[in-house]
């Protein structure tokens, strides 16, 4: 479940190096490295970032119980929005939901993607068989991702997603149904050979766009390109995006 905490027994603070993007009474705002789970879990009770989050807070004011919106894959970099209160974290759920909130990622696929932009609309279920993977299945969950093809080569192509509906893995099975596989993805990436070598998926959390919910100003956060991806981009022959 989004924004899930576990027993506080479990939940040691720890310290890290929190690359913030952004901060006020109510929220932080963060970029994930590649590598790190956002929550700790059975197998994952340290190391996490919310180990980190809760260190990084410990002089916050008596209350505040920080808490993560929306989540990213351990492999997956970029940008982590943090309530630091329970009644926060519904008001940034709804803020994000919201008509004039984004979610951009940029994500490294194998192929060359002849269209400008478009969305994708596959519904996505469990896969019965994996219940760690998504499949496209007529009885899913509505699900649609509208994608911008920034840089195209022979062989792989750079591309924005935005999220509309957030469901598990959805801009990695999304890519793979419709034939653009997400470079490095040991689930639904490309078949080996047929694409650069990359220990993880590449894919970004890039931008995020949102009112506040206190405040009603318009917050608009970017994460930088993290240096793998924009060595795998050079080599591909591609650009490093500027915004």
């Amino acid at each position: 479940m989004s924004g899930w905490i576990p027993d506080a027994a479990l939940m040691t603070p720890e310290p890290m190096p929190l690359a913030v993007l952004y901060e006020d009474a109510d929220l932080l705002v963060v970029d994930k490295p590649a590598g790190m789970v956002v929550h700790p879990a059975y197998r994952h009770l340290s190391g996490t970032l919310l180990n980190g989050i809760l260190w990084y807070g410990r002089a916050w004011p008596r209350g505040s119980r920080p808490s993560i919106v929306g989540r990213l894959d351990k492999m997956t970099s970029g940008i982590v929005v943090v309530a630091k209160r329970a009644a926060m974290h519904r008001e940034l759920q709804r803020a994000l939901g919201a008509p004039d909130a984004s979610k951009e990622y940029l994500a490294l696929v194998a192929g060359a993607v002849d269209v400008g932009r478009g969305a994708i609309d596959l519904p996505l279920r469990r896969d019965p068989a994996n219940r760690t993977r998504v499949v496209v299945a007529a009885d899913g969950a509505r699900s649609m991702t509208r994608f911008t093809c920034a840089a195209s080569g022979p062989s792989v192509s750079l591309l924005r997603c935005r999220l509309v509906t957030g469901r598990m893995h959805q801009i990695r099975a999304h890519l793979a149904a419709r034939g653009w596989p997400i470079v490095g993805d040991p689930i639904y990436g490309p078949r080996a050979g047929t694409a650069p070598s990359f220990p993880r998926q590449a894919l970004h959390a890039h931008r995020v766009a949102l009112t506040h919910p206190v405040t009603g100003e318009r917050l608009q956060m970017q994460a930088p390109v993290p240096e793998d991806m924009r060595a795998l981009l050079s080599v591909c022959g591609l650009s490093v995006p500027e915004r």
